[in-house]
């Protein structure tokens, strides 16, 4: 097993406070790094850090390598020279309790476009850093420049509505697009400088105070990204570049009609000729964010569900075998050569929750590696496997994730039944439900216990982060300037060291 045991909290850096309509990667990180630090714990989960796309999610993103640049630290531009105090007090005006991503995503823009054009005027202190960015991310930066620059031309909509030329990627049509945009190419490329150098630091910080970071990678990408647009060999896609099958699950007691996600489906084939490269790619890129790989939808990667791209809802499916070991042997030896220490186990949690079977079980114990539990799913009775009980040490538990309710939110909704099997469980009335699960998590055999930091809050379900299958309203919970408390902190410390953790 690779990991220590230890404790941590969920929350994505959009959820940080701050003046400026969104979380960012500015003081109120390296705040949240020093608060965290000193409850003991030595994790902080987040979610993707991509360009966030359709309904503002960080799983639908432009692109499975780039970052958020809605995340950019104001103040970290100003201390650059980039933009003016005036510039920054526009952003003021955005609300402070929740992201309005629809007020927000203008005003961050034209403050990234005048840092932009104050570069171009005085780029001298930062032209040798962002040219060697550049050559060092050419081999995904190039594609993604051009394919936002394009987007951008083509009044924001997706490559399928483009012309051939441009979504098949003639030459001719690509060569006269990098001429025609080199403006618009140089500018994205500067906002994920601009990134990648704010996300460093916090990153480092964070390293520094013995805090790793575990970040997501989606098994699925965009259909709407340079990924697929850049390498449509590698999904199934018709002639024209729509895809034939897309992902989804089918029904189950939660949705009669299953889930469509839509996103387009890999071609294994393909990816297995070519030594599966672009995976690779992508975790060696992954590994620059964060320290822990946590695998979305892990059990895809044994078996996943196709849906017709023609049909509207998944009832309609068919389960397909996936890459399975031969994906995973293929990234062991990679990361072994100089990513991670010799002979060390994966630096990977696999989300496996939901129906899991044998084949799934198989992958995750010929890797060894940790599945999660989460407690609020449990409390349907004694021989439910999200009880602590049943727990393994080799799992990731966690009270809630930021696809469900809160624990204070899930104590008023939930059924009397499982309400009340929760009080006699855990031995407690329910006045301190969320801090009763953290406790209970805490204490459980798991190698990683975590909380959202809205569990930690005792928020209810008005600080719900993501309602699956719903669109809009999400992501847009944010902490308060007051929340990073001591009484928290000492909580956290006490139930830490109680639970050796």
């Amino acid at each position: 097993m690779a990991f220590k045991r230890s404790s941590g909290i969920l929350l994505h850096p959009s959820s940080l406070p701050g003046p400026y309509g969104i979380g960012d990667l500015g003081s109120q990180s390296f705040r949240f790094v020093d608060w965290l630090a000193s409850t003991g714990c030595k994790l902080w989960q987040i979610l993707p850090l991509g360009p966030t796309g359709y309904g503002d999610s960080p799983y639908q993103c432009f692109s499975a390598f780039a970052g958020n640049p809605y995340l950019l630290s104001p103040d970290e531009l100003h201390a650059d020279g980039l933009v003016s105090q005036d510039d920054l007090n526009e952003l003021k005006e955005l609300p402070a309790s929740r992201v309005d991503f629809g007020l927000l995503i203008p005003k961050k823009l034209d403050l990234l476009q005048k840092a932009f054009s104050r570069f171009q005027t005085n780029p001298e202190h930062l032209r040798e850093a962002f040219d060697h960015f550049c050559a060092d991310n050419a081999a995904w930066l190039d594609d993604f420049a051009l394919f936002m620059a394009l987007k951008e031309a083509n009044g924001g909509g997706s490559w399928n509505g483009w012309s051939e030329a441009l979504r098949s990627r003639k030459k001719t049509a690509m060569t006269k697009a990098r001429k025609e945009l080199a403006e618009s190419i140089m500018r994205y490329s500067f906002y994920q400088f601009l990134f990648f150098r704010q996300w460093d630091r916090v990153h480092k910080y964070a390293n520094e105070k013995g805090i790793q970071i575990i970040g997501d990678i989606p098994i699925f990408v965009a259909y709407d990204s340079a990924d697929v647009w850049a390498n449509p060999d590698l999904f199934f896609l018709d002639k024209s570049g729509n895809p034939t099958v897309v992902a989804g699950v089918p029904p189950d007691l939660f949705s009669t009609t299953g889930q469509l996600w839509g996103n387009p489906l890999y071609n294994w084939e393909v990816h297995k000729k070519e030594n599966y490269a672009w995976w690779l790619s992508r975790v060696r890129a992954s590994l620059k964010f964060m320290d822990i790989l946590r695998f979305d939808h892990f059990r895809g990667f044994a078996g996943y569900y196709e849906i017709p791209a023609e049909n509207t809802t998944a009832e309609n499916g068919r389960w397909v075998p996936g890459p399975g070991k031969d994906l995973f042997r293929v990234v062991e030896k990679f990361l072994g050569e100089g990513l991670i220490a010799p002979g060390a186990d994966l630096p990977i949690i696999a989300e496996d929750l939901g129906v899991i079977t044998p084949d799934v079980i198989e992958l995750l114990e010929a890797f060894d590696l940790p599945g999660m539990k989460v407690l609020q799913f449990g409390f349907t009775g004694p021989d439910n496997p999200f009880l602590p009980h049943n727990y393994i040490p080799n799992c990731v538990a966690y009270t809630g994730t930021h696809d469900n309710n809160t624990a204070v939110g899930w104590h008023a909704s939930a059924p009397d039944h499982e309400r009340d099997f929760a009080h006699r469980y855990l031995g407690v009335d329910g006045r301190d439900f969320a801090w009763d699960l953290i406790r209970a998590v805490w204490k459980s055999v798991a190698v990683f216990a975590i909380t959202p930091m809205q569990d930690v809050l005792s928020l209810g379900g008005e600080a719900r982060m993501n309602f699956p299958s719903k669109l809009g309203g999400n992501w847009e919970w944010r902490m308060s300037e007051n929340d990073l408390r001591e009484d928290y902190a000492a909580g956290l410390r006490d139930v830490n060291w109680l639970s050796k953790r």
